[in-house]
């Protein structure tokens, strides 16, 4: 498969949160982030690495996501990407100056996901902090993937992979799809299911980079009085060792340790996985009632 342009990563997720304060609080004390930058009345910017931000969050009346930003290799695979999609009828809207400026980012662009009304935003470059991201309470790797629950998820599962260059790692047949962006390793930095009760954030993941900062996270959690609502346990289709919990707004956060890779080149075919409760969790564990349900998509119309 030929992709239309070339992703380097998941940059960055932008979240609606009802208290910037609470929730930056949270994501500091409790997740593990660095808090970069605050705006007075306006966005936190926090990371968990040398990008100025791998999470930013906005105030807002409800919780849910504000959009999901995607590093691309270059500004010429930029400008791939911004002919690409207006050959496809696209509303493309580039990214003020002004904005880019707040976001400490090069050239970017935004068009509204068809299907699901998500803004996906690609862009070139971010300003890199200079003192390193500390890891004061976890190993934090990376952000590592965001997962939506959508209505439409043939259609849009197709898109992206007709369209946007994602490349399915794993599937369960009309319910779930693990995409990776090409020519990006991990197994997944982004994934739908099939969803009977609008579009919503499923989850957001952080990667760890050492095994024991998923217990020391479950103890932290339950210390604070933070709910667990699903795990430990380990994902079948990427072999990751993972925990769940919910932030401030109940929205869903997961860390996770280990993860399949893909070459470029020669990758194996995604395989078909059973619609079965051990497919999520090879420990047997089931998710709770409260997992992957908050957090609405800021609806934005396609043109």
């Amino acid at each position: 498969m030929s992709i239309p342009f070339r992703y380097r990563k998941l940059g960055y997720v932008a979240l609606n949160v009802t208290d910037v304060e609470r929730s930056t609080k949270f994501y500091t004390e409790l997740v593990g982030l660095d808090l970069t930058e605050r705006v007075p009345g306006g966005p936190a910017f926090l990371r968990c690495s040398t990008d100025h931000h791998n999470m930013v969050l906005y105030p807002a009346a409800a919780p849910g996501v504000k959009r999901v930003g995607f590093e691309l290799e270059s500004r010429a695979e930029l400008e791939h990407a911004r002919k690409h999609l207006e050959s496809l009828g696209l509303a493309v809207h580039d990214i003020s100056a002004e904005e880019r400026a707040l976001l400490r980012q090069g050239d970017g662009l935004r068009f509204v996901e068809p299907h699901s009304g998500l803004t996906m935003e690609l862009y070139t470059r971010m300003q890199q902090m200079a003192v390193p991201f500390q890891q004061r309470l976890t190993k934090i790797a990376r952000l590592g993937h965001v997962v939506l629950s959508v209505e439409r998820f043939d259609e849009m599962a197709a898109f992206l992979h007709a369209q946007l260059g994602f490349a399915i790692s794993d599937f369960v047949e009309g319910h779930f799809a693990f995409m990776r962006c090409q020519p990006n390793p991990l197994h997944h930095s982004f994934a739908i299911g099939r969803s009977q009760g609008g579009n919503h954030l499923n989850h957001v993941n952080f990667m760890v980079s050492d095994i024991d900062d998923i217990g020391r996270a479950m103890n932290r959690m339950q210390k604070a009085d933070i709910p667990i609502v699903f795990g430990p346990g380990r994902h079948m289709p990427s072999g990751s060792i993972f925990l769940y919990f919910l932030d401030p707004d109940g929205m869903t956060i997961e860390y996770s340790f280990g993860m399949e890779e893909f070459p470029e080149k020669g990758a194996r075919e995604p395989r078909m996985l059973e619609p079965h409760p051990l497919a999520l969790d090879t420990w047997g564990s089931l998710p709770k009632p409260a997992f992957g349900k908050v957090g609405q998509i800021e609806r934005q119309e396609a043109a």
